[in-house]
């Protein structure tokens, strides 16, 4: 794995396309799916971004080759949405239309609340022509994602639910967890009530637990929602899950730009570190 650090190889599947493939593999064997990200983020100049979006392309189609159980995930900072919405939009469209030649699908990242109306609207764009190819992610701590929760039931638009990834001040998001719970409830019963397909993104076992006993209860058919977690994180509960019958999902990065990634998960939310070391020992 080259230079990754001990703790970065826990979390990071490698620096290399074939290690992201290799992982999932592994992961496929357990009865986990996958969704690879090849990490990047806030691309300055178009050479940039178009070395970010041939790299996305490789891997749909070394997805294809491999016959794994994977779809994608990225960041739209890391397809031009820095340089002009437009030119995003362009980008966006050639991956998410070669994603659909490999019947396979792209999740589209949520980033800090700087970028969440456009990556909105971008996405809306886009599951306009691609309804079948294309996904978006909401995070729970804002205090605008039950609304937006409604607007993308509306649309049955396919939505991870996450609780939120970035340090936000108070005026726009929840700081107190049992509020980001609360929130995060109500936006999956909102999304599953209207028929989208939910991805519940969380580690948080009171919430994996509700989700079980409520879905259950509501007799909200499996094939409507699946568990999503980190690489490397709750890998024992994963596979708990995919062995009752859930459908499971880890989120799978890979790629030399590692170093940002795992600082910023490790600095924003102190919930975070807890997860890494309790990992380490239990899992």
């Amino acid at each position: 794995m080259g230079t990754l650090s001990f703790l970065a190889r826990r979390f990071v599947a490698g620096e290399t396309l074939e290690e992201g493939i290799d992982a999932v593999r592994t992961l496929n064997v357990g009865g986990v799916m996958a969704t690879l990200d090849v990490l990047g983020e806030n691309v300055s100049n178009e050479r940039e971004v178009e070395a970010a979006a041939a790299s996305y392309i490789e891997l749909l189609r070394a997805i294809g080759r491999a016959k794994i159980q994977s779809n994608v995930s990225l960041k739209l900072t890391q397809m031009g949405l820095d340089i002009g919405e437009d030119y995003c939009l362009g980008v966006m469209r050639r991956i998410v239309a070669e994603a659909m030649q490999h019947n396979n699908f792209v999740r589209i990242d949520m980033e800090g609340s700087a970028y969440t109306e456009r990556t909105l609207h971008l996405f809306q764009e886009l599951y306009s022509k691609f309804p079948n190819g294309v996904g978006i992610v909401l995070q729970s701590y804002l205090h605008r994602s039950e609304e937006d929760a409604r607007k993308m039931a509306l649309l049955r638009a396919p939505v991870r639910v996450c609780k939120g990834a970035y340090k936000e001040p108070t005026s726009i998001a929840y700081q107190d967890m049992d509020d980001i719970r609360r929130s995060y409830r109500s936006m999956v019963e909102v999304l599953l009530k209207g028929g989208s397909h939910v991805g519940i993104a969380t580690h948080d076992e009171r919430l994996l637990r509700w989700v079980v006993e409520w879905t259950g209860k509501e007799n909200v058919p499996r094939s409507q929602f699946e568990f999503q977690m980190l690489y490397g994180l709750r890998r024992k509960r994963a596979r708990e899950l995919a062995s009752q019958g859930y459908a499971v999902r880890s989120y799978v990065p890979f790629g030399t730009h590692w170093l940002p990634y795992f600082v910023r998960r490790l600095r924003e939310r102190k919930e975070n570190i807890f997860f890494v070391l309790k990992s380490l020992v239990t899992d």
